[in-house]
């Protein structure tokens, strides 16, 4: 079999090659890329004849999934499959697999670290002692005692409400599927408007699909606390960009803390959020921890090996 890493997982050189060691070792050739292809032509070109590829987030859509006509199995190195057709994997019979559950704890930590770092002004007080300032007009807020909603109560979610009340907050939640276990910690379910309008700090936790996309839209926004919150480290598309910006502007909610966005990174300069008030922004790093990549790495190969022996894991379709 051929088999083709597109893109970098994010691993050490001499961990990725005890991996491919071991595949090439049961008889397979293994061809990886240390670069990203600079456009859907080279990604074309570097899948060709593969039986087997290996991709990270990296766009991969109908044309490079038509373009190799040996391909039968693609292993996503992600949670979220969105960015791969897989409509047009089903129509091939490709079968798909991906690494859920490795940033279960990366994305919660960061999650929690918007939150931190939004209650307590971390980057404008680092500010002002490198310019010579004191906390005038940074005196924060504490989570303790406060409401959390938590939006999707999947892996990641369950492990922001385990850590949300270690922190001692309360926690409302709307998932598709009410959580016994979760219930018994003392979590209430409710709908998505009780909870958008009854929590200080909404924290976002679903998958990006035709149901999810634009979930968190004016209406929604307008539904928040006036001084809330609102936490994304799921998908861009979920949230309503301009209406959540605007709610920054006009001061009704205090702070969003947002890892994703309708595209990839670099984010464009006049995204309205950039430039919104109270904002902390990073590029998509929730997921990216050594701990992280080191087990989402582990999960993919095991997912090609089983493959490579009749099973699928980890299956999407």
């Amino acid at each position: 079999m051929k088999i083709v890493l597109v893109e970098p997982l994010g691993i050490s050189a001499g961990l990725l090659e005890r991996y491919t060691e071991e595949i090439r070792g049961l008889g397979h050739e293994f061809i990886s890329y240390g670069e990203r292809p600079e456009n859907t032509a080279e990604l074309c070109t570097r899948v060709e004849g593969a039986d087997a590829v290996m991709v990270a987030n990296l766009p991969f859509p109908r044309e490079a999934v038509e373009a190799d006509k040996n391909l039968k199995y693609i292993d996503i190195a992600f949670t979220g499959v969105d960015h791969v057709d897989i409509a047009a994997c089903k129509k091939k019979g490709i079968s798909v697999s991906n690494a859920s559950g490795y940033s279960d704890v990366a994305v919660a930590e960061l999650a929690f670290g918007l939150m931190l770092g939004l209650s307590r002004n971390i980057v404008p007080c680092n500010q002002a002692v490198r310019m010579a300032g004191t906390k005038e007009g940074l005196v924060g807020t504490e989570l303790f005692g406060k409401t959390l909603g938590v939006v999707g109560t999947g892996k990641i979610g369950s492990a922001v409400i385990r850590i949300a009340l270690a922190f001692g907050m309360k926690v409302m939640a709307f998932s598709r599927t009410v959580k016994p276990e979760l219930e018994a910690l003392g979590v209430r379910f409710a709908s998505l408007e009780e909870v958008m309008a009854g929590s200080d700090i909404v924290t976002l936790h679903v998958p990006q699909n035709d149901s999810t996309n634009g979930m968190i839209n004016r209406e929604m926004i307008g539904r928040m606390k006036p001084g809330a919150m609102l936490i994304n480290t799921a998908r861009g598309p979920i949230v309503d960009s301009e209406a959540l910006a605007e709610a920054l502007q006009d001061g009704r909610l205090s702070g969003a803390g947002v890892d994703v966005f309708e595209t990839e990174p670099p984010t464009p300069e006049d995204h309205p959020l950039v430039k919104a008030p109270n904002t902390l922004l990073t590029p998509h790093v929730a997921f990216a921890t050594v701990e992280a990549l080191e087990r989402r790495a582990e999960i993919v190969f095991d997912n090609l090996k089983a493959w490579l022996e009749g099973r699928v894991l980890n299956k999407i379709c």
